[in-house]
């Protein structure tokens, strides 16, 4: 069974499609799918962001008896069902994908944070806005592991770190927006260097959080338009037993690549071969004891990490707030922090695959510490504070995108967006506690001492992580057959 183009033979036995596909070793698809992924992920993380900063604003507004001073205990409550909403968005969509595909699923999930975005716009009353924050969870959780599923997938197999890491890049550009557009759009104007002084809360403009979730719409709207162009993973259609199709995709991919360099022969690997799809992916993973014990691993490691997560990116402001700090100076402590978030996006991109994926969370534990401690003794003095936040955002992100490609990497094709719902889906619970309970428990703490216990998780997530399996470099199908 073979197609000819030209006086080449194009294999289209599963195990010969999957070969043509190791053996390609740049990225293969248009470079203008890298932004119409990413893209996604900058409005995820917008989304993220956006209540970082604006939520002050907001709880004022639609909030009886909401304060600045107080705005952190009311937070918590759509904070935490947003992330309710990741975990039940995730492990419901996320199955549906290993099933009738990612493109079609990446489609469905951007739809439903853009109507959960719109929502949140327009919400009339603090009821409305939860529910707003619910409906958004459920399409951004699932997105986080569609998107991790499919770059895994179609990137070469010895730079799916490097590729995870330049969409995590638009992830920080989400969170730059996000934050900054907060900080414009929903704090009185201050001098510099306390606050902003070209801020427009107040100026004829009392409801700019309003326009931050109206531009959140926007986004999804055009992300969705453009993920239509998108072509379907090869290793799913392979799955499905879609093999002209598949070949189509590989074939498109081989022609790309070979206008940087020859390719290689294709290597017939026994190892390659690609198992059908599963009618019952939640069964692939929880009733086979070998990837059992890598969901509950990459689980834990996961749900403790994102306690430090979410208690700084979307606690932050409050926490530095409920510590005394003035709305505009932690805002704009937050604000600088973000540039930390895409210094860190750049120079991942460029050194992820020289080190194992397993080491960038110790790494990413030690300079968030470092950072909390230049926060917390800088004190007023914000150049100091600056470069602390700017440290603590560049540590506590490091680590995600190698350990999105080692989750994606840890589960089979037929099972891959199932896999990483289940650790990285579920594994959210843990950033509604930091946000929940850690957050709360530390605003009665000093400074340093808040900011360290709230940076101390990553630690215990660096030790468990080291027993995960090594997958940089390695064929998807041999690390998860």
């Amino acid at each position: 069974m073979a197609d000819v183009v030209g006086e080449r033979v194009h294999p289209r036995e599963p195990r010969q499609i999957v070969a043509r596909l190791e053996r390609i070793d740049v990225w293969s698809l248009s470079w203008v799918f890298i932004g119409i992924i990413g893209l996604g992920f900058l409005f995820t993380f917008y989304d993220i962001f956006d209540i970082n900063v604006s939520f002050v604003q907001t709880c004022v507004q639609i909030k009886a008896g909401c304060t600045p001073a107080n705005a952190f205990n009311t937070l918590k409550v759509p904070v935490v069902l947003n992330l309710a909403g990741y975990v039940v968005g995730t492990l419901i969509l996320s199955p549906i994908a290993d099933r009738v595909g990612r493109r079609n699923m990446l489609l469905v999930t951007m739809v439903i944070t853009g109507i959960g975005s719109l929502y949140n716009a327009l919400a009339p009353g603090y009821a409305n806005f939860v529910v707003a924050r619910i409906i958004t969870g459920v399409g951004v959780g699932a997105d986080l592991a569609l998107v991790n599923t499919y770059i895994n997938e179609v990137a070469p197999c010895r730079q799916r770190g490097r590729y995870t890491a330049v969409i995590f890049t638009m992830s920080a550009l989400g969170a730059f927006i996000g934050i900054w557009l907060g900080l414009i759009l929903t704090t009185p104007a201050t001098p510099w260097p306390t606050g902003l002084p070209f801020a427009i809360a107040g100026k004829g403009f009392p409801q700019g959080w309003r326009w931050m979730y109206g531009i959140g719409a926007l986004l999804a709207l055009v992300a969705v338009v453009l993920r239509v162009e998108l072509p379907e993973s090869p290793r799913w259609l392979i799955g499905q037993g879609r093999l002209e199709e598949a070949d189509r995709v590989v074939r498109a991919m081989e022609e790309r690549a070979s206008r940087r360099h020859p390719l290689a022969e294709p290597v017939d690997d026994p190892s390659l071969a690609v198992t059908p799809s599963s009618r019952a992916p939640y069964g692939e993973v929880l009733r086979n004891p070998f990837y059992l014990r890598r969901a509950v691993l990459l689980l834990v490691v996961w749900f403790v990490a994102y306690i430090t997560v979410y208690g700084y990116s979307a606690g932050f402001t409050s926490v530095l707030t409920g510590l005394h700090y003035p709305v505009p100076e932690a805002g704009l402590i937050a604000a600088m922090g973000t540039l930390g978030f895409i210094a860190q996006g750049i120079v991942t991109a460029a050194v992820v695959e020289h080190l194992d994926r397993r080491y960038w969370l110790p790494i990413g534990a030690v300079l968030t510490v470092v950072g909390a401690v230049l926060v917390a003794e800088g004190g007023h003095q914000l150049v100091v504070s600056f470069i602390g936040a700017c440290l603590i955002f560049f540590g506590f992100n490091v680590w995600v995108s190698p350990t999105y490609a080692l989750s994606a990497e840890s589960f089979p094709t037929r099972a891959r967006s199932t896999g990483f719902a289940l650790v990285d889906g579920v594994g959210h619970i843990g950033g509604g506690i930091g946000v929940l309970a850690i957050a709360s428990f530390v605003i009665g703490l000093p400074v340093i001492w808040a900011l360290l216990f709230m940076g101390s998780f990553l630690f215990v997530s660096s030790v468990l992580v080291q027993f995960a399996a090594r997958t940089r470099g390695r064929v998807l199908d041999e690390v998860s057959p």
